[in-house]
């Protein structure tokens, strides 16, 4: 079974606008069908032996957060790795 992406159209929409439809596109973006819902085009992805792969929406505010504990994270590993006692705080 080969992954397959279901993604809305249109792309780059921006935040709060219609979602128009959504398409099944394989790994080098080209499309494979154009359906009005998501539940159809992964019903046409399942019965062409495809695998479907759907995006989850991300909200800004999660992605900041991921962002900061991955700031603080690399800073935590560059102070950690100039000192020889690794269970500094």
């Amino acid at each position: 079974m080969a992954n397959v992406f279901v993604e809305a159209r249109p792309k780059g929409r921006p935040e709060g606008s219609a979602i128009e439809g959504y398409v099944v596109e394989d790994h080098i973006d080209n499309v494979l069908g154009s359906f009005n819902t998501q539940e159809e085009s992964i019903t046409w992805a399942k019965g062409h032996n495809h695998s479907p792969v759907v995006a989850r929406v991300r909200h800004l505010n999660e992605k900041k957060e991921a962002g900061s504990v991955a700031i603080r994270l690399r800073r935590r590993l560059r102070s950690d790795s100039s000192s020889p006692d690794i269970t500094k705080e």
